[in-house]
């Protein structure tokens, strides 16, 4: 089994934890996680990849045991946090990479993609969207509210996706067995996003949401042009990101592979061995390593 080292590098005055294994010499994977976990989420695919590839797994700022300065000190954009992403890629010498994107990770990627299309060798996304098809409105609700208007009534509800219930709730709806999902899982993303100051870093990410869509058609022509092979695996039973967001790939990218799997959307905890099949497989024939 590959040995993961943890690290620490400053990027443009921040402290990102990142982790990292396999030889340097390898095609890099880039493991992009989502909200409101961690590179915590990737601690058993890593060691798996990392037989192959160079993995690099960086904690966002404001997550994990990045940084996380207050919203005075600075501004949290998906377009800073791609900043600082790419500046660490920058600092570790990785120029060309697969990447896999989840949730937030996913408006982080496409940044980088389209930033510097030629960097991007593959993609695989789990319930990382990059359409309009498939939020799940039951969820995204609250969010699209909070965006229209910051009223009292507004951020009081939207405080809730902020709850240990809610951070649970993520993880094992839409799993077929909720006992095979470890609860070290929601109480150590809970307990880093309860950090004092860390719920309006939170708010501020939910507010940057609404810059996402539109970048989607920029986007999808990136798809289109530079064709990058693409494997989409999924929960079938993901109560944010529903399976239409991975169908939807197709549309422009008709070479898409894309598995919808038993499960939520925190699929590594609950399908882990047959997601790890398909995403292996899936690299060894798109980075012919």
């Amino acid at each position: 089994m590959a040995t993961v080292h943890h690290r620490y590098a400053t990027v443009q005055g921040q402290q990102l934890f990142y982790r990292e294994a396999g030889p340097t010499d390898a095609p890099a994977v880039v493991l992009l996680h989502g909200f409101p976990t961690s590179s915590y989420m990737f601690r058993n695919l890593i060691p798996v990849l990392a037989e192959r590839y160079h993995v690099i797994a960086p904690d966002h700022l404001g997550y994990g045991f990045s940084d996380a300065p207050g919203v005075d000190e600075f501004d949290y954009t998906f377009d800073a946090l791609t900043g600082l992403t790419k500046g660490l890629l920058d600092q570790i010498g990785v120029t060309r990479y697969a990447l896999y994107v989840q949730d937030y990770g996913a408006p982080i990627g496409w940044r980088l993609a389209l930033n510097n299309p030629g960097a991007v060798t593959a993609v695989i996304t789990q319930s990382g969207n990059a359409y309009d098809d498939g939020f799940v409105e039951s969820f995204w609700k609250t969010i699209w509210d909070y965006q229209r208007e910051q009223s009292p009534e507004a951020e009081s509800a939207i405080r809730g996706a902020l709850t240990l219930d809610v951070t649970k709730w993520q993880y094992v709806t839409g799993v077929p067995d909720e006992t095979v999902v470890s609860p070290d899982t929601w109480h150590h993303d809970y307990q880093l996003i309860s950090r004092p100051g860390n719920d309006e870093i939170q708010l501020k990410l939910f507010l940057d949401y609404a810059t996402n869509s539109p970048q989607y058609p920029a986007l999808h022509e990136y798809f289109r042009d530079a064709r990058p092979p693409l494997l989409a695996v999924w929960g079938k039973g993901d109560p944010i990101f529903g399976p239409a967001g991975a169908e939807a790939f197709a549309r422009d990218l008709p070479d898409a592979e894309i598995h919808l799997l038993e499960g939520g959307h925190f699929l590594l905890e609950s399908a882990f061995d047959e997601a790890a099949e398909l995403i292996t497989g899936f690299l060894g024939r798109a980075l012919k390593s």
